[in-house]
């Protein structure tokens, strides 16, 4: 089977932006996209109305609109379909184990609270081995806008770093490298009332990133590539960041007990607040 990049369908709006971005990321790659559906009673992943009909017939129907529309707008498009068996959490993992990417949708919630990843969504993107892809229905991404990449200068990670690279090549845009420290509420406070440690940490954890930087840089030479450190959270730091970007790129620990869905505070944060894709990178 030919690599691919896999997206879960639900018949959601959510689910079809996630299928229109996986469709444009996988013209850029030169692969196929491959929907698949889980066949799985539960409200989180049934629209109101199915029950009217077979369940079966409704998927089967969804994933032949949703392919035959990728195609038309994209000619040439490999598109592929399957129904997976129930257990939606266990199949979406092993239909992704070969593929490039996994990519799914998540919807906003009311006012300013962000974005709902169900518990599906969180356990698969924290226990699959590939890269997972969270996109949102809001608005389109910035076509223009660069992509942002979090990075922490203690624990580099390779993985998260060659993938934000890559994404950046295909389209030909630039990288934001986003190294957040968070310092002391006391540090805030200014010289008046403390030393400014502003003033004289952050420029050696600047030197720090632009030497993990500079290998990057041989690589991608055609890749306008920046780093700078944020003072803050972390995870607002990379939302705020994020606001103009065309994709947001953050890594997990890879772990291999099934427990718990492994995300990070970081990665959770993002993934629930911002309104650029997501692209979680599992990374030793």
């Amino acid at each position: 089977m030919t690599a691919s990049i896999v997206v879960g369908l639900d018949g959601t709006e959510q689910a079809h932006t996630a299928a229109e971005w996986a469709a444009d990321e996988a013209v850029l790659r030169g692969t196929r996209v491959h929907l698949v559906h889980v066949q799985e009673s539960s409200p989180e992943l049934l629209l109101p109305l199915v029950s009217r009909e077979p369940s079966e017939s409704w998927a089967e129907e969804m994933l032949t609109r949703t392919a035959a529309a990728l195609r038309e707008r994209r000619p040439g498009l490999a598109v592929t379909t399957r129904l997976l068996p129930s257990q939606p959490v266990p199949s979406l993992i092993a239909a992704a184990e070969d593929a490039e990417l996994l990519v799914l949708g998540s919807r906003a919630m009311s006012g300013m609270a962000g974005y709902l990843v169900g518990s599906v969504g969180m356990t698969v993107t924290g226990r699959t081995e590939r890269p997972a892809v969270l996109v949102r229905s809001l608005r389109p991404p910035h076509p223009e806008g660069p992509v942002t990449v979090g990075i922490d200068v203690r624990e580099p990670a390779e993985e998260v770093l060659g993938f934000a690279f890559a994404e950046a090549a295909r389209r030909r845009t630039g990288l934001d490298v986003v190294h957040a420290r968070h310092f002391p509420l006391h540090a805030r406070l200014g010289a008046a009332v403390v030393p400014d440690h502003r003033l004289t940490v952050p420029p050696e954890v600047q030197r720090s990133l632009d030497e993990l930087l500079a290998p990057w840089h041989e690589e991608f030479p055609d890749v306008a590539a920046t780093g700078r450190v944020a003072i803050g959270s972390a995870g607002q730091e990379l939302v705020q960041a994020a606001e103009r970007a065309v994709l947001l790129v953050v890594g997990r620990r890879s772990r291999r007990s099934t427990l718990g869905s492994h995300i990070g505070s970081v990665a959770h944060a993002v993934l629930h607040h911002s309104r650029a894709p997501v692209a979680l990178v599992p990374h030793d």
